[in-house]
């Protein structure tokens, strides 16, 4: 599954997992308000096993099927 990841520029290290590129309004428009505009980091390949720093590939893959996106959150202290 191809996917477009965006960094939000009013929150760090948060990024935007989109199914389409430039479909930012598959967003809920209060989420985009709070996230400000996105720049683009990367077109990525999806497959279920496939390593990603902070989320579970199978977790992305399910949520851009079902809404379009993932938000995907700075971790927790």
């Amino acid at each position: 599954m191809q996917c477009f990841i965006y960094k939000c520029a009013l929150k760090p290290d948060t990024y935007i997992f989109l199914s389409s590129e430039g479909a930012f309004d598959v967003i809920p428009s209060s989420l985009r308000e709070a996230l400000g505009h996105f720049i683009k980091i990367m077109d990525l390949q999806l497959t279920p096993d496939r390593k990603l720093a902070r989320a579970d590939a199978s977790e992305v893959m399910s949520a851009l099927h079902a809404h379009g996106y993932y938000l995907q959150m700075p971790p927790v202290d």
